[in-house]
């Protein structure tokens, strides 16, 4: 059966994805994938779940699977301390202090670590030193803000080279480099960066609109508002053209739970036929509430066993 490089797990807070992730991410080591699971979540709660300190670098975690958990604040920080160093190397010493000052901006501008995980997601696409790759993503607000960014700031950077080009015509005409400084200049470390940023957008909107490389699923439990939000976020990533797999709804409560959850299971059979009149035509699987919080890979793979093959 052929395995989508790349899945996609999200949700609204508390719902159980990074659980869910980790445990597909284990169902395809099993089968003998080599497979990384990835969290972008800051809450980084994914060490705790699979039992193995992660961090900002790929760790093992058991027999053909690894895991990373990506650090937002240092790839923002390293991403534009690249761009800090490429510009300092073709000015002049009298704006150093000010180049510096402008980098420091756009390290806290809103969105610099949103582009930074994200170039770090077409990073490892490109890598092909693992068969699949399993992203437990943020909630669900700032998942959405992470993959629309394609779409949303592709024609945006290429206004940006357009007017840096302008900009260094200008410059030339007006003779403010030295001779020296004009020919570094020449290759111009901005337009190289917004470049380079172009061309991952574009090769990161093939990935996602391409059901057969990408798919995201997400995770919800069988309440309201959970369905709604939902429901909401499926209808804004297909109209990005990211292909949606499938809903994975987690802590159903079992038929034999008792007399104290009889109101409960039929509040929850009428959102379960939500979800079904919902999503139905895509996959659905279901995963009942368990004893106890998931924790250790022993755990993992018991969901492992539950969640099967949802690739199918």
């Amino acid at each position: 059966m052929a395995i989508r490089p790349f899945t996609f797990f999200g949700g609204k807070g508390g719902t159980g994805k990074t659980t869910c992730s980790a445990a597909y991410a284990l169902a395809l080591a099993r089968r003998g994938r080599r497979t990384l699971l990835v969290s972008t979540d800051p809450a980084h709660s994914l060490s705790d779940i699979v039992g193995v300190a992660l961090g900002n670098d790929i760790r093992p975690i058991r027999e053909s699977l690894w895991g990373l958990e990506i650090d937002a604040a240092a790839e923002a920080k390293r991403y534009i301390g690249e761009i800090q160093d490429k510009m300092l190397s073709i000015v002049s010493a009298t704006i150093v202090d000010e180049i510096k000052r402008q980098m420091e901006i756009s390290y806290m501008s809103p969105g610099a670590e949103e582009a930074a995980i994200f170039d770090k997601f077409v990073e490892l696409m490109d890598k092909e030193s693992h068969e699949a790759i399993v992203f437990d993503t943020a909630p669900t607000g700032h998942t959405l803000r992470l993959l629309s960014l394609p779409e949303i700031l592709g024609a945006w950077i290429e206004s940006l080279i357009s007017k840096r080009r302008k900009s260094l015509e200008l410059f030339k005409m007006a003779g403010k480099f030295e001779e020296n400084l004009m020919k570094r200049a020449m290759n111009d470390p901005v337009i190289e960066s917004l470049t380079r940023r172009r061309l991952r957008f574009e090769k990161s909107r093939k990935y996602l609109m391409n059901p057969e490389s990408s798919a995201f699923f997400f995770v919800l439990n069988a309440e309201r508002m959970p369905i709604l939000e939902t429901s909401r976020a499926v209808a804004l990533l297909e109209k990005y053209g990211i292909a949606v797999g499938g809903v994975v709804v987690n802590r159903v409560i079992p038929p034999e739970a008792g007399d104290f959850f009889t109101a409960r299971l039929a509040a929850q059979e009428k959102y379960l036929q939500d979800i079904e009149e919902r999503f139905g035509e895509r996959k659905i699987v279901r995963l009942p509430l368990l004893r106890s919080d998931v924790q250790g890979m022993e755990q993992v793979g018991a969901v492992a066993d539950l969640i099967g093959e949802i690739d199918a």
